[in-house]
């Protein structure tokens, strides 16, 4: 089903940016991210009940994603500056189908302090290497709302192409939102039995 040598909590690093899958520890930190930026990503993520942003109930999320990670059916990165234990962005890895689509949705947020920089677009690059490298993913979907620009430039960076749109896909903030499907290829992706 999955290769146990992958590690289930890889870091990766790229520039001065450390990508780190979630673990226990950083439950605080995690939970202080969101908080921090409750109201820059609420017009982008769906509702989000109390405890989403409580230290007690990240610690819960991470534990459960942990394991998901260990069992290679998702990853859940956190980004950091070098140096640094504040996280300024997430990248997340989810709804994992193996034989025989080999493929997976990312989504990711950005803190509002870190829009512009090319955070995004550098990480987001890096952990698809390790999809489509370690993980042996083929194919990569990501979705976004059409009025939000910035994800749409971090997609086209990352070679990613438009499949379509998808009317009233999610419910965002209480508003059902129409969404532009995109995805990426594994250009070297190969059977292995």
């Amino acid at each position: 089903m999955f290769e146990e040598s992958i590690n289930a909590n890889p870091v990766l690093i790229v520039d001065e940016l450390t990508i780190k899958a979630i673990g226990r520890e950083d439950a605080i930190n995690v939970a202080a991210y969101f908080r921090a930026n409750r109201d820059f990503l609420l017009p982008w993520e769906p509702h989000r009940e109390p405890e989403f942003y409580s230290d007690t109930g990240w610690l819960k999320r991470a534990t459960q994603l942990s394991d998901l990670q260990r069992r290679q059916l998702s990853y859940y990165f956190l980004i950091y500056r070098e140096g640094s234990d504040e996280v300024i962005g997430t990248i997340s890895y989810s709804n994992f189908i193996r034989f025989p689509m080999y493929a997976c949705y990312v989504g990711y947020s950005l803190a509002e302090n870190m829009q512009g920089k090319g955070i995004m677009r550098r990480a987001l690059g890096r952990t698809i290497r390790f999809m489509f490298d370690d993980l042996k993913m083929h194919r990569i979907m990501a979705n976004y709302m059409p009025r939000n620009r910035r994800s749409e430039a971090v997609l086209q960076a990352n070679g990613f192409t438009q499949e379509g749109v998808a009317k009233a896909y999610l419910l965002i903030n209480g508003k059902w939102e129409d969404h532009i499907l995109t995805s990426l290829l594994n250009p070297k992706w190969t059977y292995d039995d």
